[in-house]
């Protein structure tokens, strides 16, 4: 019995060559193929895959939110992130998700098949780098509020603004950007948001 996968890269060509490449394998298939993360659940419904590989950056639903609800609605399939992003927060946030593996996309196609074999066979599979600086790195410094407002913040509006849309006071605003700022060393909240980005906090 071949290996079903479910393929979602919001970048056609990469989605397109990883599907092509993990096809090559005998014991590999790839039964659904899509580019939003909105898209993964109603897919791995529909197609029954054994193993989902997700980019974590996707329009509609982030990779790691898509892996939240695969665990959620359809528990049996295993996850394998396979992202440009190897950020330490992103792992962290990852497996707390349900994710059972995490590579970057420049892993050889080789090693990124014996990886789906082995998240099918129930064990982990994490690039040893990634997983070093995840231990240096350690947790986000970020309250769950800190966050919603710092990813609130990206888009530029101002502080009546992210307050509208996470339903708080502007004061409430203002005390937890300040506290963001404060806590990832930036000057600005732009700043805070870039940094928490790149360490993979947001």
């Amino acid at each position: 019995m071949s290996i079903r996968l479910l393929i979602a890269d919001d970048q056609a060509l990469v989605r397109g060559a990883l599907a092509a490449l993990l096809d090559l394998e005998p014991d590999l298939e790839v039964v659904a193929e899509v580019g939003r993360g909105d898209e993964v659940l109603e897919a791995a419904r529909t197609s029954k895959p054994d193993v989902a590989l997700l980019d974590v950056e996707m329009p509609g639903l982030d990779g790691i939110e898509a892996a939240a609800a695969l665990r959620s609605a359809v528990p049996n399939v295993r996850v394998l992130m396979v992202t440009t992003f190897g950020r330490p927060g992103y792992l962290r946030r990852a497996m707390e998700a349900g994710a059972a593996g995490f590579v970057v996309k420049d892993t050889p196609a080789a090693q990124l098949a014996d990886a789906v074999r082995r998240v099918h066979q129930g064990l982990r599979v994490v690039d040893p780098s990634l997983a070093a600086e995840t231990l240096v790195a350690g947790t986000s410094p970020l309250t769950a509020r800190e966050s919603d407002v710092l990813r609130a913040a990206r888009t530029g509006g101002t502080v009546a603004d992210i307050a509208g849309e996470l339903h708080l006071s502007e004061g409430t605003v203002r005390n937890h950007l300040s506290s963001a700022i404060g806590k990832t060393g930036a000057r600005t909240r732009a700043e805070a948001a870039r940094i928490a980005v790149d360490n993979g906090w947001l």
